[in-house]
């Protein structure tokens, strides 16, 4: 058999058994939940509130864990050297402060009040239909850019490794992310992420082990960078990374992740307190783990492979893959970053679709929710989920480069438009509609604006003072606007 054939073997096999797993148990958890009476709502948007620690880190993990850390972020670090290493270890708590800030006291209010979405808590909290909208429309745009780089980063991971054309790639991938999750909803979701975590965690170390290997141990390795790129152990790298920068991505890719809606709504479905404090412990050691090794193998690599063998740096995990490992290893370790990509995908897809039927639709358009059935509420739900990444696929037919930087200008956006109404509205009893409205509006156009025009703020990334104006716009609104009931605190606080 050929090595082409082999390796495309691994990557179907692997992708039709994420597929088939993922509908199963979300079958078999239907069932369960039907006869616990269970809403189809609260199964498919969040599996019921049902993970366990392990199932809860390692869905954190390979939510936030994209094609980005696989593919882009690795190639990055193959110029910048360690001072990338240093800029992508600063996720390595991530886990830990998303389920430490939000954790327990999101969960309990989530179930107070049934919310299934960060959107639906805000909408409890807030008491605004015009907050909710804003909100909800920032996130499906939001979200539809970051799927937009996931399928890209996995159809041209596809396409390098296999010789096949982009859109072969582009339609495999995109038909098993999009009716598992269609189908299957969060549980599918959750399942299939554990899955993942797990063969990311296994192709990392057999990629850097690889290189190492190859490169003739870490002696050599260190040799050839010295001569191949000067300043790849300094900080800065060499000046190309400032400190500003470092600080910038520390807040774009650490602390401001609070913000983001698919990793918050992780901690509205765990299902006790041993579960969030397991998750905290095992989803820090594995995105650490995950972290370290793939941007440290993306510092290695100029001591294996040079530039005149790649197209763009999103080429050189692909291409040193092809050049060193057996069809069947090589099979598995690509089947690492495919995980990353269907596992966010799949979280921004079930999270986009709870936006338009939950947020939208059920709270604001139809009149008379009672008596919609919750057959109709499922069709609904699984058909607008399939029709949202179908979208996504048509406009990902036509691929745009630099998939890490998309995937960052997405995340930037999502956390401006939701940091500070879900932060201040969590822990603060002056947070109110007004300070939502005017965060929520402004922040995401203010960071788009500083971005466009690549305005310079002392050095630092647009995400600084785009996040510094949103929590001030929040700030000095709630002050201004009208305060919350003292009914409505007693249920928050």
């Amino acid at each position: 058999m050929s090595y082409n054939f082999i390796l495309i073997s691994v990557l179907v096999a692997y992708m039709l058994l994420n597929l088939y797993i993922g509908l199963r148990i979300s079958r078999k958890q239907n069932n369960k939940d039907k006869e616990k009476g269970t809403s189809f709502i609260n199964n498919y948007f969040i599996g019921g509130r049902s993970m366990g620690g392990f199932v809860l880190a390692m869905t954190l993990v390979a939510t936030f864990t994209s094609a980005s850390s696989f593919i882009g972020g690795p190639g990055i670090a193959y110029s910048k050297g360690l001072s990338w290493v240093f800029l992508s270890m600063i996720q390595v708590p991530t886990a830990f402060i998303i389920l430490a800030v939000l954790g327990k006291k999101f969960a309990i209010i989530a179930r107070r009040t049934d919310s299934v979405t960060v959107t639906d808590f805000l909408r409890h909290r807030y008491d605004s239909p015009i907050a909710v909208i804003i909100l909800s429309i920032w996130l499906i745009v939001f979200s539809i850019a970051q799927m937009m780089a996931q399928f890209v980063g996995g159809a041209v991971l596809f396409q390098s490794v296999t010789g096949l054309p982009y859109v072969v790639g582009l339609l495999l991938f995109g038909i098993v992310v999009i009716v598992y999750t269609s189908f299957g909803g969060f549980k599918a979701v959750v399942t299939t992420d554990t899955i993942q975590g797990v063969v990311m965690l296994i192709g990392s170390i057999i990629f850097l082990g690889t290189i190492i290997k190859v490169g003739g141990g870490l002696d050599n390795i260190v040799l050839k960078l010295n001569e191949v790129n000067p300043g790849w152990n300094t900080p800065d790298a060499g000046g190309e990374a400032p400190k500003q920068f470092i600080m910038s991505f520390w807040i774009l890719v650490g602390i401001a992740t609070i913000g983001l809606p698919q990793t918050a709504v992780r901690a509205m479905g765990f299902k006790d307190t041993k579960s969030l404090h397991d998750a905290m412990v095992y989803g820090t050691i594995v995105l650490g783990a995950l972290m370290l090794i793939m941007h440290i193998s993306g510092v290695f690599a100029p001591a294996v492979i040079s530039p005149s063998e790649f197209q763009n740096t999103d080429y050189i995990v692909p291409n040193i893959v092809l050049k060193y490992l057996n069809p069947f290893i090589a099979g598995i370790f690509i089947a690492a970053p495919i995980a990353a990509v269907m596992s966010t995908v799949s979280s921004l897809l079930i999270m986009t679709s709870a936006a338009i039927v939950k947020d939208l639709y059920l709270n604001y358009i139809v009149k008379d929710v009672e008596n919609i059935s919750e057959k109709k509420i499922s069709n609904l739900s699984m058909i607008t989920t399939f029709l949202i990444g179908t979208l996504v696929f048509i406009l990902t037919i036509n691929p745009p480069e630099l998939i890490v930087w998309i995937n960052l200008f997405a995340m930037g956006g999502m956390e401006c438009a939701f940091l500070a109404s879900i932060i201040l509205g969590l822990y603060w009893k002056g947070a109110n509609s007004t300070g939502a409205i005017l965060s929520s509006l402004f922040g995401p156009i203010i960071f788009i604006l500083l971005k466009q025009f690549k305005f310079d703020f002392f050095g630092f990334d647009p995400i600084v003072p785009s996040i510094i104006i949103t929590l001030i716009l929040f700030v000095v609104g709630s002050l201004l606007g009208k305060k919350t009931s003292k009914e409505k605190l007693e249920v928050f606080f």
